[in-house]
C-alpha cells in the first residue's frame, strides 16, 4: 500500500524556520519525483516545489531563495526546509506524487505563520 506520511508543521513567527518531512512507503522512492502543494485557507491548491528522482529541483516563484527541497532515498523521505517565513506561507503542505498507479498524496501538515 502507497502510504506519504507528512510531518513538521506547526505555528512559527515571521522569519522563523520549520522542516517538514514527508516519509513514503509502498513504492520505490528512489524512482519517482516527489512535489510538495500546499492550501490555504478559501484557496486552491498550490504548488510550491518538485524534485526529481535525481535530484534537479524546482521552486514556485513565491517560495523561491527561502525553501529547499530535498531528499534522502535510503530513508525514503522528503524534506522541505523553509525559512524566512512569512504569515502569506500559512497553508496546508501535502507531499505528492505520481506512480504508475495513480497519483498519490499525503494528509498534510498545518503550518502556521503569526506572530
Amino acid at each position: 500500500e502507497v502510504q506519504l506520511v507528512e510531518s513538521g508543521g506547526g505555528l512559527v513567527q515571521p522569519g522563523g524556520s520549520l522542516r517538514l518531512s514527508c516519509f513514503a512507503s509502498g513504492f520505490t522512492f528512489g524512482n519517482y519525483l516527489m512535489q510538495w502543494v500546499r492550501q490555504a485557507p478559501g484557496k486552491g491548491p498550490e504548488w510550491v516545489s518538485t524534485i526529481h528522482s535525481a535530484g534537479t529541483t524546482y521552486y514556485a516563484n513565491s517560495v523561491k531563495g527561502r525553501f529547499t527541497v530535498s531528499r534522502d532515498n535510503a530513508k525514503n523521505t522528503l524534506y522541505l526546509q523553509m525559512d524566512s517565513l512569512k504569515p502569506e506561507d500559512t497553508a496546508v503542505y501535502v507531499c505528492k506524487t505520481r506512480l504508475p498507479l495513480g497519483e498519490f498524496r499525503g494528509q498534510g501538515t498545518q503550518v502556521t505563520v503569526s506572530s
